[in-house]
């Protein structure tokens, strides 16, 4: 099987600098598979495998539909899988552009018999970090080439790359708490040296939705709450704006006392904001569809299950290097129904945005 390092990022320049080391420490057994994206919007990329010798292979690719991962899925496994039965390298470094959806690709690869992925890398630069995590910019305001309809925050690009990883390399090591508070399990390097030939990828290890991060030690503040009662909906849509300021990642999911059938997700990625359905509640499913929502959610309704409610609860995990955790605390106990308050005369502003959404 040929090993595959995925490399992501979305500062070009650093994650090519970190490709060319990659490549130099593979030696002559090397290929690095990059792509131009420059021409995306008239719907063509160019991909190019390289040794450190010159480049073994050049394909443009056309699409009807500019996409940087409908550009890597599919021939990129045909490609890798031809240079596995050439049985003349030993590893091959796929440069993934910064749109490009290093999940989808790496779950593509894992499935062919004749590929591993060893690990996947992801580059970060520490002078913009802090600002790319807790910002509002999006990505096709940063001029990075993506789909037209691609409407994703900046934040969320990064967090999902750093989510994904198995192991960063930062410019510089005064971010490394930040990125460990967003993944903790993640290997943090000032360097690429020692990542080529290492086996840290496991294929399962994706986040699941509606799931809580538990805090990581460091000088990163993150607030892990929950109710038991749910949470009053014109309340918690007029606080969202507070509730995410200061924040890099929030995770977890919502139980809205207008959406009595719903389990809901929350995704924060800096200032944006993202509640779907994620389906229904435990409470309301037959036991043989248990097994088809997640495990973290069944192991901890199995630990909470209430009396009346079942697992019926709200539970969040908000990070963040701005984040006053009392202050927000007390910001969502607010936004909670009292038990004095009925549900009947409540207008849900949710509802609109809701109506066919999935998390999942």
């Amino acid at each position: 099987m040929l090993p595959v390092t995925l490399l992501t990022g979305l500062d070009e320049e650093l994650r090519g600098a970190v490709a060319g080391n990659l490549l130099a420490a593979a030696g002559p057994t090397g290929v690095l598979v990059e792509y131009d994206v420059s021409g995306l919007s008239a719907g063509s990329v160019v991909r190019i495998a390289r040794t450190a010798t010159g480049v073994i292979d050049r394909e443009v690719i056309t699409m009807e539909r500019p996409c940087v991962s409908c550009a890597m899925r599919g021939s990129l496994v045909q490609l890798l899988s031809s240079i596995a039965a050439i049985e003349r390298y030993g590893v091959a470094i796929v440069n993934v552009p910064a749109a490009g959806d290093t999940q989808a690709i790496a779950a593509e690869l894992s499935a062919a018999d004749d590929l591993h992925i060893d690990a996947i890398v992801t580059t970060v630069d520490a002078a913009s970090v802090v600002a790319d995590l807790t910002g509002d910019e999006l990505i096709r305001e940063r001029g990075i080439p993506t789909a037209l309809e691609d409407g994703r925050a900046i934040a969320e690009v990064v967090v999902r790359q750093l989510e994904s990883a198995d192991a960063a390399v930062l410019s510089d090591l005064d971010a490394a708490a930040l990125v460990q508070a967003i993944n903790p399990r993640l290997l943090i390097k000032s360097t690429p040296a020692g990542l080529l030939g290492v086996r840290l990828h496991a294929p399962g290890n994706v986040v699941e939705p509606g799931s809580i991060a538990a805090p990581a030690d460091g000088e990163v503040p993150t607030l892990v709450w929950q109710s038991n009662r749910p949470f009053h909906p014109e309340r918690l849509f007029d606080a969202l704006e507070d509730l995410v300021a200061g924040s890099a990642r929030g995770r977890g999911t919502l139980w809205i006392a207008t959406q009595h059938r719903n389990r809901l997700s929350w995704d924060s990625f800096g200032t944006n904001i993202s509640i779907g359905v994620l389906g229904p509640w435990l409470a309301d499913l037959p036991a043989d569809r248990w097994p088809a929502v997640g495990q973290q959610h069944q192991a901890r309704s199995a630990l909470e299950w209430h009396p009346e409610y079942g697992d019926r609860a709200s539970y969040l995990s908000i990070t963040g290097p701005g984040l006053e955790l009392r202050e927000l605390t007390e910001r969502l106990d607010g936004c909670v129904m009292r038990a004095d308050e009925a549900v009947h005369p409540l207008t849900d502003p949710f509802a609109p945005y809701l109506e066919g959404s999935t998390a999942a």
